[in-house]
């Protein structure tokens, strides 16, 4: 069946279907008050990169999301007062609470890392996605700067011959570490390095402070491998499963939706991975 013809299908006949829902079962009326199955549905901005940071909250109220991973480029790190304060006017005029941030890079710098720390703090931030060096000296920093602001750091695993390229590589770096260092799932990353996304979200448990749904297709060409960055549902990614286990973890923090593909033009694609989500939320209902 043509995927793509579905997705128009889907997005024609909403309207329609929303008409039969005063007659549906009480299932689907759950369903229809909360589609996302309880979870914190959010997108990282880097999937809206092409617009201002206002035309991105637009965009992102209309695709029915209140919640953000913001992508520096959006809202930039700043110490100042003022600029704190723009912040959180722009985010209150558009009804979007901001809970993630990143990705950052760590190092043993501490003052570095503690105007990422003081602005997370100022903003409101849950968790910092970060990519840290690989040092004793930098988690140690971390353990510190995390029991003082109670702000997490979620190591953002980045594919192949990147820092943090398996899920044994995070698991190395937070064992025995702060309670709030863990782990930002990236299940597109991990899929360009041969992981299975809900068995990262498993292992790393209670670690996971930030997840970036994200879906990839592998194909043979030519007797060689290649990873497509896809749409939700046309690659290899299971988002009932990774769902599942974030549902068993009482994962509480932005599940944010990253569309890599299409920067100056993704918003029917993101509405496509949108419905995808809706519909793999719907397994949870049993």
């Amino acid at each position: 069946m043509n995927q793509t013809v579905d997705r128009r299908t889907f997005l024609k006949t909403a309207a329609v279907a929303g008409g039969a829902l005063a007659l549906a079962p009480e299932s689907l009326l759950a369903d229809k008050a909360d589609p996302y199955a309880g979870f914190k549905m959010g997108i990282q901005s880097y999937s809206l990169r092409g617009f201002t940071v206002e035309e991105a909250l637009k965009h992102s109220e209309k695709l029915g999301l209140n919640y953000w991973e913001a992508y520096p480029r959006h809202l930039p790190m700043s110490a100042v007062p003022k600029d704190i304060a723009n912040h959180k006017e722009l985010l209150k005029g558009s009804n979007i609470k901001l809970l993630a941030y990143g990705v950052l890079g760590f190092d043993e710098n501490e003052s570095k890392a503690r105007a990422a720390f003081d602005f997370a703090k100022a903003m409101g931030i849950v968790s910092l996605s970060a990519n840290p060096k690989k040092t004793k000296g930098t988690f140690d920093l971390l353990d510190k700067l995390c029991d003082e602001y109670k702000v997490a750091i979620a190591i953002h695993n980045h594919g192949p011959r990147a820092l943090y390229d398996k899920i044994s590589d995070v698991e190395e770096m937070v064992k025995d570490r702060h309670p709030l260092v863990g782990a930002c799932v990236d299940t597109g990353h991990f899929l360009r390095s041969g992981e299975v996304p809900a068995e990262a979200i498993e292992r790393l448990g209670k670690r996971v402070f930030g997840v970036h749904l994200k879906d990839v297709k592998t194909i043979d060409r030519d007797g060689k491998k290649q990873r497509l960055f896809k749409i939700l549902g046309e690659g290899d990614l299971n988002v009932p499963a990774c769902l599942k286990v974030l549902k068993k973890l009482k994962y509480q923090n932005v599940l944010s939706l990253e569309y890599e593909e299409n920067p100056s033009n993704p918003l029917s694609d993101i509405e496509a991975c949108l419905a995808h989500v809706r519909e793999s939320a719907k397994t949870l209902r049993g």
